[in-house]
């Protein structure tokens, strides 16, 4: 009678083991990379909804953005965009002609890049802003 045990060695246990972890932690890596552009997509279209917000507000008070900042819907989407990359900053001019909004990204392509975007129509990324103008 001929009596072999059919199974896997130990040698290929371990291989297969390896394989496996290395494959997850490729997959963990691209899942953070996705999670974090997923991040700046929310910071960007929130941004992107304020302006459409702003000119309807700049309307609705006598062609002025003052206090567009305290405005309900403004301050939702300035809180979701900080939520979404970890700060948000919200300007009107004193003499409400102009705002500007930027946020943090969470994978920025410049140092301490924000997405910014102000009354002019910018939407780009920025290191810094002015009172109302993404530079």
């Amino acid at each position: 009678m001929n009596s072999k045990i059919k199974g896997f060695t130990l040698i290929e246990l371990l291989v297969v083991i390896a394989i496996i972890g290395i494959l997850s932690s490729v997959v963990l890596a691209s899942l953070n990379s996705a999670r974090s552009r997923g991040a700046d997509a929310a910071v960007k279209s929130n941004l992107a909804n304020i302006r459409a917000q702003a000119e309807i507000f700049y309307d609705s008070t006598n062609n002025s953005y003052t206090n567009l900042c305290s405005n309900p819907t403004v301050f939702n989407m300035v809180t979701a965009a900080a939520s979404a990359g970890g700060s948000a900053h919200c300007v009107a001019s004193t003499t409400g002609q102009g705002w500007v909004v930027s946020a943090n990204l969470k994978n920025p392509t410049v140092t301490n890049g924000k997405w910014c975007v102000d009354y002019t129509g910018a939407a780009k990324e920025v290191t810094a802003t002015t009172n109302a103008m993404c530079i």
